[in-house]
């Protein structure tokens, strides 16, 4: 009967001395190990009658309860923590917010005239609006056409180049890796992860050397076999030849570059690149060209012709004298050109003013990101045709503007002015039908 005495002496408060000569049976803290020690070691012996058994029993009951503390003693921490939480049951905090408060309405369809859209027209859609500028409805339209085809390359390389946009580049990475590991030579995926690591990514070395593999291997999937494409394949050696030049590599940036100079001759991102490759190894006639560009750019226009001039005078094959083509005389080829167009294409204009510039605004440039070339011959502005003008904009939101100064200098005579004015302006009324870029390549108005 020890048991049921030390038991009780525990609820009335009182201290039973240990009936073993060891002292670390009890701590004077904590009296269930003494209990555990004296009745719950002797388990089997008691369970051996009824009566045994129903000690042992009020033994347990007083070992789970805690003890009260003895006049003039503190409560034990265990007994205070206790009481803490008993509390805490007794005062709960406001009710925990439901599951079904996280959850978000399913997003609008891509297309929701065709709830049965094929998976690559919804990717192709996804290229569209990335096109657009509208990089929330491009993703938007690449998860739905990835929900429907896991494994679709295009599906995939459209909603890594969506997150791009929208800056998660951390998610962008994840996956353009994603569509990669599909197909490792897919050569637009390829251009679109060179691009994230050199462009975007590009302060880090291992982000540039990444870049410059993924660009490398892109360039040579799309000059060989089934997917040959030479235009695409000069993109992947642009991006290429920039991350050589940002390495200090501009002997192999040059290599690069030439040979996407051989296939987008106009494009004003390879000529700079190509530009400043050439003054890093020294060919100082490009160098004094872009300081002239870049005095232009600032409004300073007497230092700007002098180091145009300086740069023509050393490299006059490479730097062509402008066409003496004044503003007036310009404004005249650009009638010629609008009453040479379709009959279409002439209404279409009759709701979107032509304006003329002589370069392009810093605040259009800078408009997306990465930002437009200083050497683009036009740029059409506001939504497409089929999208309606925000209220802030007003009721003519959109125009066409060309660049006087950009278009003399690349055509050669006045005979290729006029072509250029016309091919500049189908581009932009393109534009304002909502073809995308890749669209507009493919019909010869680059």
């Amino acid at each position: 009967m020890s048991s049921v005495v030390g038991a009780q002496g525990q609820a009335d408060g009182r201290r039973d001395p240990p009936l073993t000569g060891d002292p670390t049976v009890r701590s004077p803290g904590g009296p269930s190990t003494w209990c555990r020690a004296r009745s719950c070691g002797k388990l089997a012996p008691m369970l051996r009658s009824p009566r045994r058994a129903a000690v042992l029993l009020v033994a347990a009951v007083s070992c789970a309860r805690t003890p009260a503390p003895a006049p003039g003693v503190p409560a034990p921490a265990a007994a205070r923590a206790n009481a803490t939480a008993q509390g805490s049951l007794r005062a709960p905090g406001p009710p925990r917010a439901s599951g079904l408060d996280r959850v978000r309405p399913p997003p609008p369809p891509c297309l929701p005239g065709h709830p049965y859209a094929a998976p690559t027209s919804l990717a192709s859609r996804a290229f569209a609006e990335l096109d657009a500028g509208a990089n929330e409805r491009a993703l938007g339209c690449a998860e739905e056409a990835q929900r429907l085809a896991p494994r679709l390359v295009p599906a995939l390389a459209a909603r890594a180049e969506a997150l791009a946009a929208l800056g998660r580049l951390d998610e962008a990475r994840l996956a353009f890796a994603r569509a990669l590991a599909v197909d490792p030579d897919d050569p637009e995926t390829l251009l679109g992860a060179s691009e994230l690591y050199v462009r975007r990514l590009g302060g880090e070395r291992d982000a540039l050397e990444a870049g410059l593999e993924y660009a490398a291997r892109g360039a040579r999937s799309a000059a060989r076999g089934a997917r040959r494409d030479r235009d695409l394949a000069a993109r992947l050696e642009l991006v290429a030849g920039m991350a050589e030049n940002d390495l200090g590599h501009s002997h192999l940036a040059l290599q690069h570059l030439d040979r996407a100079a051989a296939a987008r001759a106009a494009d004003p991102d390879v000529a700079y690149e190509r530009g400043l490759a050439l003054y890093e190894l020294c060919r100082f006639p490009w160098a004094m060209h872009q300081l002239g560009l870049v005095y232009e750019r600032r409004g300073d226009a007497k230092r700007a012709e002098a180091w145009l001039a300086r740069a023509r005078s050393r490299a006059p094959a490479e730097f062509r004298s402008e066409l003496p083509v004044d503003e007036v005389a310009f404004k005249q080829e650009l009638a010629a050109a609008v009453s040479a167009l379709p009959e279409p294409e002439r209404r279409a204009l009759e709701r979107v003013p032509v304006e003329v510039q002589d370069l392009p605004d810093t605040g259009d440039l800078l408009a997306v990101d990465p930002p437009l070339s200083p050497s683009i011959l036009g740029l059409f502005r506001g939504p497409s045709e089929d999208e309606t003008c925000a209220p802030a904009d007003g009721p003519r939101c959109r125009a066409i503007v060309v660049y006087r100064k950009n278009l003399i200098r690349f055509a050669r005579d006045r005979k290729e002015l006029a072509e250029q004015v016309r091919v500049t302006l189908l581009h932009e009324l393109g534009h304002l039908h909502g073809e995308s870029d890749d669209e507009l390549r493919a019909r010869g108005l680059e």
